[in-house]
């Protein structure tokens, strides 16, 4: 029997599916070389084929485009009828997700050096221009021997693009998003950061730094809440790594680490520490509302929300100065009928409060408050109607009684 091909490529085998297409291991005869193929079914949306064909395509010289050992190396493209297709590097080894599964946390040096190893490639595309906007544990491959690499730059943003972006539409696994990402704010590459240090976070503890059971109570904590240090959760964490953890996850965009080498610089040296068994010198002071001291999380001051929410938020990403039109090349819808526009207002309003009112709700009781419509307030003329009526009635209830 005759193996199905994909253009010239042979396909071996399934690897993996989404909603929006399947990944093979397929063989190049003419290399001889073992890879994978990730496609897409256009024929899927037929009435935005255009647009999701133009953006798989982006999504492909977004990737192409970077040569480094820590992200996966994007071989060809091409299209077979109503598939498009992406030929790349195969990669034998596991997800990152995969380790994490269970609650389980990594030995201090590999969740380290695993880090490192991301926010140098990281980095590297910055550098150039693309930035990932969906880190988290599924993009991260792990090889037993052999580098890390980062995968699928499907909704990358790049400088230079000629494709629209779709509005209105949440883009990242909810999980790992920034706060800017949460509140609908356009993403840069410090956006990045925050996710790998929540990864970060969550290799060294075993658990997420923000949780809830569901959509609207993840984000609120995300935007509202500060975790606690992760050397109070596993205390095998030395101290000097919750600084590192706090700036990558500082909700201020002017708190959290500017620039990925930074980080991976800071990361190789806790590493070589590590290796040392070296106490590390003192750590310059926490960002404000980064990190609990306690084993629980706590709600950042009401400054460090104001300042959080400070920026009004923006629904379209549209090209910022110098820049040309943001690209979209693959959204991640955050749920089919989630508004997230009505969201951050309401998320924004119930913030806004402040003083012990804000302070005394737990996160259940205000995300209660959310789901709640509007009260209606009483106008005088409203009051004075009522007060009227009930007056009445009781001047024809006496009438009565007295008959």
């Amino acid at each position: 029997m005759q193996q199905p091909k994909l253009g010239r490529f042979q396909i071996v085998s399934e690897l993996g599916r989404g909603a929006m297409g399947v990944v093979y291991k397929a063989l190049d005869p003419e290399l001889a070389r073992t890879l994978a193929i990730k496609t897409v079914n256009m024929a899927i949306e037929r009435e935005g084929m255009e647009h999701y064909e133009a953006r798989f395509y982006q999504e492909a010289r977004a990737a192409a485009g970077l040569n480094h050992p820590n992200i996966v190396t994007v071989y060809d493209i091409g299209k077979s009828g109503d598939v498009a297709f992406m030929a790349m590097e195969y990669i034998e080894g596991v997800e990152l997700r995969t380790l994490l599964e269970g609650g389980q946390s990594l030995a201090l040096p590999r969740a380290v050096s695993i880090a490192a190893q991301v926010a140098e490639a990281l980095a590297y595309a910055h550098g150039r221009g693309v930035v990932h906007r969906d880190i988290k544990p599924a993009n991260i491959m792990v090889v037993r021997e052999g580098p890390v690499k980062i995968t699928d730059f499907g909704i990358a943003r790049m400088r230079a693009a000629e494709v629209q972006t779709q509005t209105g539409t949440m883009l990242g696994s909810p999980k790992y998003m920034s706060p800017e990402q949460v509140l609908g704010k356009r993403a840069d590459h410090r956006a990045d950061i925050f996710s790998l240090g929540v990864i970060l976070y969550e290799m060294l503890t075993g658990t997420a730094p923000f949780s809830g059971e569901n959509i609207t109570a993840l984000m609120y904590q995300i935007v509202n809440f500060a975790p606690p240090a992760p050397s109070t959760v596993n205390h095998a964490v030395p101290e000097f790594l919750d600084y590192v953890v706090a700036k990558m996850i500082a909700k201020q965009l002017e708190e959290r680490y500017q620039d990925s080498t930074e980080v991976a610089r800071d990361l190789r040296e806790i590493e070589r520490q590590l290796a040392a068994s070296a106490p590390a010198g003192p750590m310059p002071p926490l960002p404000a509302a980064a990190l609990s001291p306690d084993a629980q999380p706590s709600q950042i001051d009401t400054e460090s929300k104001t300042a959080v929410l400070g920026q009004e938020v923006v629904h379209t990403r549209r090209s910022d100065s110098g820049e040309t039109t943001d690209v979209d090349a693959g959204p991640v819808r955050v749920s089919r009928n989630f508004d997230s526009q009505e969201a951050t207002q309401r998320l924004a309003k119930l913030t806004a409060m402040g003083g012990a009112t804000f302070t005394s709700q737990s996160a259940t009781q205000a995300l209660r408050t959310l789901q709640r419509g509007p009260v209606r307030r009483w106008s005088r003329r409203d009051a004075l109607a009522i007060g009227a009526s009930a007056l009445a009635g009781l001047l024809v209830a006496a009438l009565i009684t007295r008959r």
